[in-house]
């Protein structure tokens, strides 16, 4: 009798297949991040912030293994394999558990190996906010949108939800996470990638994937394509003279934006997220072109316009302000 192989069947006989999705190690995703901007923040413009968000991601590390994350509803992956559609919609999908993630966060932080003295009145008003603000502001911040007045605890919470986020898609089966349409966003979260990454290991050496900011979820895209419009046409890449070429940004003519491209070929270390947020001089230098960077960088924020005294404010988020 004949079988009908399902497609995870199908790529284990093709030795020369690699995966479509690569999903969170949270055992150790932070404690990397946290090394490899140590090893960055060396002699960069930007140390101490990178020393900053590095102390974050010790609190994260040390966070994500309190976090208990119910599996994703059989029906809910049918009908987004059905339709195409990201699992679970990061906005729509924000689990209660990462108010006590933020809180077991802010404890590790207010420690004595925690944040300085300049920057613990911040923590305590974050602490102090009601459930309800700090959901409205996590939701904000989701759709890309922060305020003036909380473009300082912005860090601290989305990096709450990027340890309930990836916590729950480590529990998802690759299999299960749908082929998307568009494909320029996460499969799992639906919120768009902060940067790519040319991997390095086993089948994976040499293709590109696209790493979701908020849940670490990473999916393949050819290099040829745009990752932004999904274009092919017009893809250039432009980098800092002098600072070599882990760290590019991939342009695009036909939309008229930019992302950066991670090349783990050229170091072994490079991680997508941090790597992307040590690189800001290259952003700099992409805010004198026509390309417009395509998504941020959900650990470092600038304020919407907003009106205070009749002024409008656009603030970039200072630690030490």
């Amino acid at each position: 009798m004949q079988r009908i192989l399902q497609p995870g069947e199908i790529e284990a006989l093709d030795h020369t297949s690699f995966p479509r999705i690569i999903l969170p190690e949270t055992g150790s995703l932070f404690a990397e991040r946290a090394a490899r901007l140590r090893q960055l923040a060396d002699s960069n413009p930007i140390a101490d912030y990178l020393q900053f968000v590095a102390k974050i991601m010790d609190a994260q590390q040390k966070a994500v293994s309190s976090v208990d994350i119910s599996a994703a509803d059989v029906e809910i992956i049918a009908r987004a394999q059905e339709h195409s559609m990201p699992l679970l919609p990061a906005v729509d999908h924000i689990d209660p558990a990462w108010q006590l993630v933020l809180d077991n966060m802010l404890d590790t932080l207010q420690g004595s190996e925690g944040l300085p003295a300049l920057l613990q009145p911040l923590l305590k008003e974050l602490r102090a906010l009601a459930p309800e603000t700090r959901d409205d502001i996590a939701k904000k911040l989701l759709q890309k949108e922060v305020a003036a007045r909380h473009v300082g605890m912005a860090p601290f919470i989305m990096a709450a939800l990027q340890v309930v986020f990836s916590k729950r898609a480590a529990g998802i089966a690759a299999r299960d996470v749908p082929m998307t349409d568009p494909a320029s966003i996460c499969p799992i979260c639906a919120c768009e990638p902060v940067a790519s990454v040319i991997r390095i290991g086993g089948k994976m050496a040499g293709h590109r994937y696209l790493h979701c900011g908020t849940c670490a979820c990473e999916w393949q895209m050819v290099r040829v394509k745009c990752s932004h419009c999904e274009s092919t046409k017009g893809i250039h890449y432009q980098g800092v003279d002098g600072s070599g070429e882990v760290v590019l940004a991939e342009t695009c003519d036909e939309c008229g934006s930019y992302r950066k491209i991670v090349n783990q070929e050229k170091d072994p270390l490079a991680n997508p997220l941090a790597d992307d947020l040590a690189s800001l001089m290259l952003d700099l230098l992409m805010s004198e072109t026509e390309f417009q960077r395509a998504s941020p960088n959900p650990l470092l924020f600038v304020a919407v316009a907003e009106e205070q005294d009749g002024e409008l404010d656009n603030s970039l988020i200072d630690p030490a302000a």
